[in-house]
């Protein structure tokens, strides 16, 4: 006999309520299981006790599976089930989660299916859940009924059957985007603190706070008074925070960098100041970074998180004012390097959403952002040693000393350990002997002047820029250049009435850049930026410079294909990657370039999955002394896809952009059916996989039963890329159909062959056949 169900006082039944009393299918999580909670005056939760088949998998018999709706209850009403919440937890992962790792995936081998009772028939009457989709939506939705206190729900099957293209995209909008906003201020500390990469035996919370903040300063010592447990030093530091002797003193107290704040009401009729929230990548990631935030503020722009998007603007003038430079990321140990420059796009395309009523306000708003991007671009990207005078093109070349702190403890265990062995030492000595100066290697200063090169590119790591970025004008940052020349004229020129005055004092990068306007310790004949009122024309006239420099040793028309330039050995590095579409973004490939690019040579690099890094064949053989770069082939990114869409659009180039955009849509939305909701940091687009096996590994994938907040960029590469599907294509990508299959032949057979693949390519049968495709 079942066991009784005691009901607290003043249960809510749900047999005495319409079914319009239950909150909406797909409500929030707050209001779907934070709301009323009803019960039934059902004999027992089905899921309480184990069914026949329950048994046989316990027993490890063999499972025959019924056929659908043999038992289940019949009717046209929305389906709803009485589930006993932890019970049915212990339940999914005790027969599904085979491998143990708190998700149901396709490579768990349990019987993938399972019966719920429904709420109309009071848990008598059974309904299955099939298929891994179903069960692990299920075991999701369970974690969040258990986040909310709840110990049984009715649930409705909806949410179970959801289109997954629906599901993830609700879930980045509503989860993933909140999960992933820090703060730094006294309600934030504690999470944002935290740093996984941080090796040294110091683990004390600190924060840095630049020079000339006394007022904010005297926040943070306020807050570690009020609050002790948190352990919080704060420390102020020099003028000149980014000078590699003073960074690497802070190699061994590694801590968060202080960002904007704002002032706000304490409560007590008085002001104290507030963080500005802004988004992290994730997992490892817990801090802010430069081109993440560029992509992951389009996506929240497509989410009408506008508001969030602005305040990152917000953190990367405050961080060219006090910081010199937009940083790599928002830890000590990046004070030296930033990272490729977004800020004038990520600002105009902010600005252009803005509340047309408020004009002053947004006025003087994107102001002060073309200011600070202005600032950047002469102190950063045009100033030495990152301009390379001779060719007037710039590089990836941050200052810094020893070896970078924040990588895995076996990082560069292969570099070191012939150092090491040369000196009879072991590693870990030579390390310490050779970041304090006591032992001298000039081949080893070489590596890693290269090595943080290649992290501030962004493309930590590759073979594209092994043992050689610093010396080279890639197609990226020049294309990105070109960018902001043509975006600060255009806004000077359309916004500012064509004469914009500079606040901050700063040298201005001679122009043209030549080698004769240099000397060793910078230009010859300095320009201060306040007694020059910027205009339109010189902008517009450095962008074109740009370009001609860009065509002049970049392009090769008989690759038709950019190339990275190596301004030491002055020739072209003949790598092939697909940061060549940087240009079509950018704006500054001619139309006869574009259709070179789209042509012949989008072919090289598109694959099942969208568009890897590079070529197969650039990227070389690879083998146990020579092992895979997360930044070569066949590995696949958010940046990359997003850069490569929106150049396409711009040319008229739709129906390539749309293509790709499938192609990545789709793995993105296999692996989220597939894997328990997975929304990793990256993709092998060949394979179609997010088992990820170069340098770390990938991020994003370790959760347990729900995922919570996705991979930052990763999201916006959905949410961006939904806007570039037609209504047709989106319900392909939700019906799982192969880039393959619906690309073959026209429109129409596409639509039937999706059908046709879906239960083709289904051999366990388990196929979402309830998903809804509105």
């Amino acid at each position: 006999m079942a066991p009784r169900i005691n009901h607290p006082p003043n249960a809510i039944f749900y047999e005495d309520h319409e079914p319009s009393a239950h909150p909406s299918v797909h409500a929030h999580d707050s209001v779907y299981y934070g709301g009323k909670e009803f019960h039934s005056r059902a004999r027992s939760y089905s899921n309480s006790v184990p069914s026949d088949r329950r048994m046989q998998a316990a027993a490890n018999e063999a499972v025959t599976r019924g056929r659908r709706m043999s038992h289940d209850e019949k009717g046209n009403a929305p389906r709803r089930f009485l589930i006993d919440v932890d019970e049915t937890i212990r339940l999914v992962l005790e027969q599904e989660d085979t491998d143990g790792d708190f998700q149901i995936s396709v490579t768990d081998s349990g019987p993938k299916v399972m019966s719920l009772g429904t709420a109309t028939s009071n848990g008598y009457k059974s309904f299955d859940v099939r298929g891994t989709y179903m069960l692990s939506n299920l075991l999701q939705e369970l974690a969040l009924a258990r986040d909310h206190g709840r110990k049984r729900i009715v649930l409705d099957e909806a949410r179970l059957t959801e289109n997954p293209v629906d599901r993830l995209s609700r879930m980045i909008r509503t989860s993933f985007w909140n999960s992933l906003t820090r703060r730094i201020d006294g309600d934030g500390l504690e999470i944002i603190i935290a740093d996984p990469k941080n090796r040294t035996a110091n683990l004390k919370p600190r924060i840095y706070v630049p020079a000339g903040e006394p007022k904010m300063a005297e926040y943070y010592r306020k807050v570690a008074r009020d609050k002790p447990h948190l352990g919080l030093e704060v420390e102020v530091m020099p003028p000149k925070c980014d000078d590699p002797v003073y960074v690497k003193s802070l190699n061994e107290r590694p801590g968060i960098l202080a960002l904007a704040m704002r002032e706000a009401s304490d409560g007590q009729g008085g002001t104290t100041l507030k963080g500005i929230p802004f988004i992290v990548p994730g997992a490892r990631f817990n801090e802010l970074y430069n081109w993440d935030s560029y992509f992951i503020s389009l996506g929240l722009l497509v989410d009408g998180q506008v508001e969030m998007a602005q305040g990152m603007v917000e953190h990367f003038i405050f961080e060219i004012k006090h910081y010199n430079k937009i940083l790599n990321g928002s830890r000590s140990y990046y004070l030296c390097r930033s990272q490729p420059p977004f800020l004038t796009d990520m600002a105009l395309q902010i600005y252009n959403q803005l509340d047309r009523r408020n004009y002053d306000a947004n006025h003087l708003w994107l102001r002060r952002a073309i200011q600070a991007a202005i600032k950047e671009y002469h102190s950063v990207w045009m100033s030495l040693p990152r301009l390379d005078p001779k060719t007037g093109l710039s590089r990836y070349r941050p200052d810094g000393l020893g070896i970078p702190p924040e990588t895995e403890a076996t990082h560069f265990t292969h570099i070191l350990e012939p150092y090491a062995r040369k000196h009879g030492i072991s590693i870990l000595e030579f390390s310490e002997k050779y970041n304090d100066g006591v032992i001298h290697e000039p081949e080893l200063d070489e590596y890693f002047l290269h090595d943080r090169a290649v992290r501030e590119s962004g493309h930590d790591t590759t073979y594209r820029f092994e043992k050689r970025c610093a010396n080279l004008a890639t197609i990226d940052l020049n294309a990105l250049l070109y960018k902001y020349e043509i975006d600060i004229a255009t806004a000077i020129r359309d916004v500012f009435d064509d004469a914009l005055e500079l606040e901050d004092e700063f040298l201005l990068s001679p122009f043209p850049p030549c080698p004769e306007a240099f000397d060793e310790k910078g230009p010859k004949v300095t320009r201060l930026s306040t007694a020059n009122v910027q205009s339109s024309d010189e902008w517009f006239q450095r962008a074109l410079f740009r370009r001609d420099r860009i065509d002049q040793y970049l392009w090769n028309d008989g690759k038709k294909l950019y190339f990275d330039y190596d301004t030491v050995r002055e020739k072209q590095i003949l790598y092939e990657s697909v940061t060549a579409f940087w240009a079509m973004w950018a704006g500054c490939a001619s139309e006869d370039q574009a259709w070179k690019l789209v042509s012949q040579s989008i072919t090289k690099f598109e694959v099942i999955g969208g568009l890897v890094s590079g070529t197969e064949e650039s990227r070389g053989k690879i083998s146990l002394d020579r092992p895979n770069r997360q930044w070569d082939f066949p590995y696949a990114w958010p940046p990359h896809q997003i850069m490569a869409w929106v150049g396409l659009e711009r040319y008229g180039y739709l129906e390539e952009a749309q293509r790709l955009a499938y192609r990545f849509l789709y793995m993105m939305t296999v692996a989220f059916v597939d894997f328990n909701g997975v929304v990793p940091e990256k993709f092998d687009a060949v394979k179609l996989s997010h088992m990820v096996d170069a340098e770390y590994g990938n991020q994003g994938i370790d959760f347990k039963m729900i995922p919570r907040e996705g991979f930052g960029w990763m999201n916006s590469a959905y949410q961006v890329g939904l806007s570039f599907l037609t209504q047709h294509m989106r319900r392909a990508v939700a019906a799982c159909t192969s880039p393959e299959v619906f690309f073959r032949g026209d429109q129409n057979s596409a639509s039937n062959a999706a059908r046709d693949y879906q239960a083709s390519t289904d051999p366990l049968g388990l196929a979402m056949e309830s998903l809804s495709m509105a």
